[in-house]
């Protein structure tokens, strides 16, 4: 089946009733057929129907053969990250989200795990930080928010090369855009709350894998820690999951218009969008990836401009995350970035102009509308300040 099939069609053999909208497990623990005899579920920590029905669903969406579902983008990549001892080595893109930043560096430095961060976009740079103690290469492609695109599948060779795993965030294009695992990956992370949702009413996680001890290890982690999404939660996800490919069809194809219509205005200084011919990468995009997703970046030269911009807007609400239905627009050095630590100013080095947009399912000529509005706002009163 493909991809807009298997969204709508669930493995629903589990219910007695042949629900059409499968049935909330709203439950903490079930009963037992005996003192010493367990059925499949005992305690919803450990598993639950109504998650593991989602679990199915995310694996097959990856073409995987499992799947775990977190509390949180965040409880994802802890558990992947579980997997490692004291001494072990990490290599990370250069270019991630602030929250995975944080977590890399200032929780997992306690646990004697070293984090090396190298622009993923050149091979040679990984090749020779590679090391006897590299356990796991983590890489966002498009990475987030310089969409910078790393070679998943000359990634993968590397990373067995050194008998560590390669670990590819997927939560920038959905399974409807890339199949990491099929490039060679070992692992695909989700923040789910992005696309998988839509509605940005879910705050999710997943790990997607398709061999059977690194889901144990997953799995394992999930239990202990206690991150294993809701029934509520994971119910809901299905339910956003079913709409995924109308959605971010849609969005693709507005973010397309809005990337060129950004490339072409006088204020806008540089626009970062895979799906733009003039994007360094857009070739190795093309070759391992089917749409270019709905987040856009741009800088003005002048933050000031931008803070004007991002304040202007009516459409495209002020606000963190992306891939929800509708648009919205932030300032990552001050937002969603803000968290990576003073240290790593430098490596990370955000140009303060920076703006993201996240398309949503809105008419793209009212979003291009309230942006043009935006920019000449923003331009008056640049003008104006520069006056006084």
């Amino acid at each position: 089946m493909k991809t807009a099939t298997r969204c709508v069609h669930l493995n629903e053999n589990g219910d007695p009733y042949s629900a059409i909208v499968p049935p909330i497990y709203q439950t903490a623990t079930f009963r037992q057929e005996s003192a010493t005899e367990f059925g499949e579920y005992d305690y919803t920590r450990t598993a639950n129907p109504t998650r593991k029905l989602l679990e199915q669903q995310l694996a097959r969406l990856e073409s995987a053969a499992y799947a775990s579902a977190f509390s949180s983008g965040m409880a994802a990549i802890t558990a992947l990250a579980r997997r490692l001892e004291i001494g072990d080595e990490i290599i990370a893109g250069n270019d991630l989200y602030g929250g995975t930043v944080r977590l890399l560096d200032q929780v997992l430095s306690r646990s004697g795990i070293d984090v090396n961060y190298i622009d993923t976009t050149d091979l040679d740079k990984v090749r020779a930080s590679l090391s006897s103690r590299t356990r796991l290469l983590l890489i966002e492609t498009p990475s987030n928010p310089l969409f910078r695109i790393s070679d998943i599948k000359a990634m993968a060779e590397l990373a067995h090369s050194a008998e560590a795993i390669l670990a590819v965030d997927n939560s920038m294009l959905s399974p409807c855009f890339q199949q990491p695992l099929a490039l060679g990956a070992d692992v695909v992370v989700h923040s789910a709350t992005k696309f998988l949702c839509g509605h940005s009413d879910v705050t999710a996680g997943a790990l997607i894998t398709n061999d059977p001890q690194l889901h144990r290890q997953f799995a394992f982690q999930q239990n202990a820690e206690g991150a294993g999404l809701a029934p509520f939660d994971s119910w809901l996800l299905l339910r956003g999951i079913k709409t995924l490919v109308l959605r971010t069809e849609r969005q693709n194809a507005s973010a397309n218009v809005i990337a060129r219509f950004l490339s072409e205005h006088a204020a806008v200084e540089q626009v970062y969008y895979p799906g733009l011919s003039t994007h360094r990468d857009h070739q190795l995009h093309r070759r391992q990836a089917t749409g270019d997703g709905a987040v856009i970046s741009f800088t003005t030269s002048d933050a000031s401009v931008s803070q004007r911009v991002v304040s202007s807007t009516q459409l495209f609400a002020i606000a963190v995350s992306f891939g929800s239905v509708n648009s919205v627009i932030s300032l990552p050095c001050a937002m969603s970035h803000a968290s990576i630590p003073v240290s790593l100013n430098q490596t990370f080095a955000l140009p303060a102009d920076l703006v993201r947009i996240s398309v949503g399912i809105e008419d793209v000529d009212d979003l291009i509308e309230d942006l043009e509005r935006a920019f000449a706002i923003a331009v008056r009163q640049q003008a104006t300040h520069a006056i006084q």
